[in-house]
């Protein structure tokens, strides 16, 4: 492994398989782990995490690692959990390398984020949004579905459409949008790219619902995954792009930087074109001219083509007026972290609209606020790999429009954006709003949890391991009645000020590390957007805080 840049989760990953493979004995392992315990006993390690779940991991690294020796960071990283292979915790290797580790073993950390226990029905997110003031929104491609635009992942998507057709020469569709691919072939997105550029949308009642909440001065930012433009038509003023838009585009020659609103390359969009930079063939044409010049007073032939216009054209994708979305390679702005940092100081609510959070490392923004947030999720399918506080699954118009007649809120009208449109939107009020018969039904609760189904609800395969796991324990029940052994009533439950422990600390080397945020440098300082890492995740976690809420009613009852 390259010791000399930062550690990745997929590095981490692999270094602690590398460490289990070694079959280090367990005699071994106690020793280093109380050797560490002995720099960082159990009960400080805990108090250290909790703290880092509530401060954020720049201000631990401030507040723990900053001045410490190596000997110490290697002895933090055991104590947290993580197991190195026998050449990295013994060789001498710089400082700097155990200190990234330690950053990507501490977001793995964060992302292990717990159900709070207090908050699991409507009424609760009718409760948390009324006393709110600070709300961030997350949102993603869910939001924008009714308004004719697909999002990526689902199975209408664009993902499955490119695939179906496959009239695109791509590997694999998400190639559509990967920086390498595109400045091989710019000819390709171009071709595409009609099919997702904001035309006459309506902003959807979601995001007018988000609007909303900025009128009512309860919207602390708008994080948007979506390139759609639509927060802008809906007349949000505190939204950042966490993936660019289509509102601007910039040139892809490096140190051009010519930069220009969307609508002035929308013509060459739906006419299929590459639009090229006027400034980068300037200058092409001017150097052609001054080769010939040259060519012509050294008395060469013009038929000798001795330049170098296949380096030029090397990258068919350089000097082209690229929109600003940020492609699967790029670097996200480094306004999302400072974003980031200054709202996690001040939110009391987040609220996760339109997205299954499976793209980092927006989708890390949950792990990276105060483990206090509450956690509102909206969507049409659950969220299974990290913990939601309440679960609002179906159609978002519809969910929103029954959010709004229980806070008895009015959605406001869209507002037309020029910018990307080159012309007024032909917005209504009344269009997307979901009717009195949506507005008026009653969600149904899944079994005893905090997950409540709406209209459009995707959830199968949580429904079907909900009623598994009921099956499981009543056939446990019956085991325990048979052996005449305590109840569950008669066992002691936690209090609602008690969760389960997933400290690390508890669990060290047991299992596999879990995917997590690439930590370099900051917060998430030069972290690329990485694709969609499908089929990992179980509902497992679901489950376990189903039964949270189950023992929390339990002690009401």
């Amino acid at each position: 492994m390259d010791v000399q840049h930062d550690c990745d989760s997929d590095e981490l990953e692999m270094l602690e398989e590398e460490a289990e493979e070694e079959q280090i004995e367990d005699s071994e392992i106690d020793l280093l782990v109380e050797q560490a315990a002995l720099l960082y006993p159990p009960e400080r390690v805990d108090e250290m995490v909790t703290e880092l779940k509530q401060l954020g991991l720049v201000r631990f690294m401030q507040n723990h690692v900053v001045g410490l020796s190596k000997d110490r960071v290697k002895a933090l990283i055991i104590a947290l959990g993580t197991l190195l292979p026998s050449k990295m915790r013994n060789d001498d290797l710089p400082l700097a390398f155990y200190v990234t580790v330690l950053k990507t073993a501490l977001a793995r950390i964060l992302r292990r984020r717990e159900k709070l226990p207090l908050y699991n029905t409507v009424d609760d997110v009718i409760d948390l949004i009324t006393r709110s003031n600070n709300i961030v929104v997350l949102g993603g491609a869910g939001i924008s579905t009714s308004c004719g635009i697909p999002d990526f992942r689902s199975k209408d998507g664009i993902y499955a459409q490119l695939q179906k057709e496959g009239k695109y020469d791509l590997a694999d569709p998400q190639d559509m949008f990967d920086k390498e691919y595109f400045l091989q072939d710019p000819s390709c997105f171009f071709s595409f790219a009609h099919s997702i550029f904001p035309s006459n949308f309506v902003p959807s009642p979601s995001h007018r619902f988000i609007k909303l909440l900025e009128e009512k001065d309860k919207l602390l930012r708008n994080y948007t995954q979506n390139i759609d433009t639509l927060e802008e038509a809906a007349g949000i003023k505190r939204v950042l792009h966490c993936h660019g838009s289509f509102a601007e585009a910039q040139c892809t020659t490096p140190g051009c930087g010519r930069r220009v609103l969307g609508s002035a390359i929308k013509d060459d969009i739906f006419a299929h074109n590459v639009p090229t930079c006027p400034d980068c063939a300037a200058r092409e044409e001017a150097k052609k001219l001054q080769r010939a010049k040259a060519k012509k007073s050294k008395g060469g032939s013009l038929w000798d083509d001795n330049d170098d216009d296949d380096d030029d054209n090397a990258f068919p994708g350089l000097g082209v007026m690229k929109p600003c979305i940020t492609f699967f390679g790029e670097k996200l702005s480094d306004d999302f972290d400072h974003c980031l940092l200054e709202d996690r100081e001040k939110v009391d609510l987040l609220i996760v609209m339109g997205t299954s959070l499976k793209v980092a490392p927006v989708s890390e923004l949950v792990g990276h606020l105060p483990h206090s947030t509450p956690v509102i999720l909206i969507n049409r399918t659950p969220v299974v790999h990290m913990a939601m506080d309440i679960q609002l699954l179906g159609d978002a118009d519809i969910i929103v429009d029954h959010l709004c007649r229980r806070l008895g809120w009015t959605l406001p009208p869209p507002k037309p954006n020029t910018d990307v449109l080159g012309g007024q939107s032909a917005a209504k009020e009344s269009e997307g709003e979901g009717g009195p018969a949506e507005g008026a039904m009653k969600p149904e609760r899944l079994a005893d949890s905090h997950i409540w189904l709406f209209p459009g609800a995707e959830a199968n395969e949580l429904i079907e391991a909900f009623k598994t796991a009921d099956d499981e324990e009543g056939d446990d029940e019956e085991e325990r009645s048979d052996s005449q052994g305590p109840t569950t009533q008669e066992l002691p439950v936690q209090t609602q000020t008690q969760t389960p422990s997933l400290d690390p600390s508890q669990t060290r080397f047991e299992g596999p590390a879990q995917s997590v945020l690439e930590v370099n440098g900051g917060l998430q300082s030069g972290a690329k957007r990485g694709r969609s890492d499908e089929g990992q995740a179980t509902t497992a976690p679901v489950l376990e805080n189903r039964d949270i809420v189950k023992k929390q009613r339990r002690e009401e009852e």
